[in-house]
């Protein structure tokens, strides 16, 4: 690894920290199964944790490719054949597969995480849940509504709390202890809590960046609206465990986890699964905002060749092969098969212009993509 590329690295995901837009962040890089880097910067205590959103959703699906490999559920299982409830208002169709590639059609099914915090009403909101359009027509990121499902297919099948069933079948093998979907009232001492930073875009910069006249912020966020993610800060949102966008982890156990998507150890994941979560797209219909193809593989996103890359998360200068999966806020965690590089930068600033916030993660991930050139 460039020693020099690194250093570089390092000074770039502090830069808005040194110039007052963001309070904190903190990063990670690994490979060979080791940490590289690991530092914090700005009002944060060393080894701190933070809210990752969506990130979240990388392991997540990761626990329920374990269910995938020892055959309790296949993809062309229709979600209704094991949860019932599911299957009302035409989503009896919807499959397991559709659910990992955000093609079901219900995209912003609501679920209230301060009143339906029970499964029992959980499972009432999944029966009242209607389709936006015929499951596996389109893609449309399901920013929390398809991994609710997925965390109760998790409990319809191995008979576990989903959250018990991640900490002992994949965090506890792979010895990660500072991620935590569901963190107790007592134990968030150690979380950076979120904070608003910067002036909103305008509407003409995202018409300049999306080509779509008279877009406005609130189209473009969907529910993951502003006040939604600073609802994060709540100690019982904290503790409810949301499984599309609700872990709390380290920049350092996130790259970690992304080692072991990389090197598979001890045979934790059978191969043939995880090549599917990893290295195959599934799932190729274009993104209705970006207007790139989405590149899912069973779970996560692949960066893929030429400028489309950016569009997804990852930068310029990292091997198409790069795999992983962004979260809200600017969180980035990602792998490179090529490089043998897995990365994680998280933020508790959470910036008011989503523009100038992409541009800050393909800016580091190019310089990522530095430490060891893809040929």
């Amino acid at each position: 690894m460039d020693t020099e590329a690194l250093a570089a690295l390092i000074e770039r995901c502090h830069r808005e920290v040194d110039e007052g837009l963001l309070p904190s962040c903190q990063v990670a890089v690994a490979q060979g199964d080791e940490l590289v880097a690991y530092e914090t910067f700005g009002a944060a205590a060393p080894d701190s944790r933070y809210v990752i959103f969506s990130c979240t959703k990388a392991v997540v699906v990761g626990a329920f490719w374990l269910l995938l490999a020892d055959g309790s559920v296949s993809l062309d299982h229709r979600v209704a054949e094991l949860i019932p409830e599911f299957g009302s208002n035409g989503k009896d169709v919807i499959t397991v597969r559709q659910l990992l590639l955000h093609e079901g059609g219900f995209p912003q099914a609501p679920l209230n995480l301060m009143t339906d915090r029970t499964r029992e009403a959980r499972l009432a909101r999944f029966a009242s849940w209607r389709l936006n359009w015929e499951p596996g027509t389109r893609f449309e990121y399901h920013a929390t509504s398809a991994h609710w499902v997925i965390a109760e297919l998790i409990e319809r099948l191995s008979g576990m709390d989903y959250r018990s069933f991640i900490s002992e079948r994949l965090l506890a093998p792979l010895g990660l202890k500072r991620f935590e979907l569901g963190v107790g009232p007592e134990r968030q001492g150690d979380i950076n809590n979120l904070e608003v930073c910067g002036e909103p875009p305008t509407s003409e910069e995202l018409e300049a960046i999306y080509g779509m006249p008279g877009l406005t912020l609130e189209v473009l966020q969907g529910e993951v609206t502003e006040a939604a993610l600073i609802g994060f800060n709540l100690p019982e949102v904290r503790s409810l465990g949301v499984p599309g966008g609700g872990g709390i982890s380290t920049a350092a156990d996130m790259a970690m986890y992304y080692q072991a998507l990389l090197h598979n150890p001890g045979g934790l994941w059978d191969p043939a699964v995880l090549a599917a979560g990893t290295r195959e797209i599934h799932g190729s219909l274009p993104d209705p905002l970006t207007h790139v193809t989405s590149n899912r593989t069973l779970g996560l996103v692949i960066a893929g060749e030429g400028r489309d890359a950016a569009m997804r998360g990852f930068g310029h200068t990292m091997s198409p092969r790069s795999f992983g999966h962004g979260g809200a806020g600017g969180q980035i965690a990602f792998a490179d098969p090529d490089s043998d590089v897995s990365f994680c930068y998280l933020t508790n600033g959470l910036d008011a212009n989503p523009l100038r916030q992409g541009r800050r993660t393909v800016s580091i991930a190019n310089r990522v993509g530095n430490l060891v050139p893809f040929s």
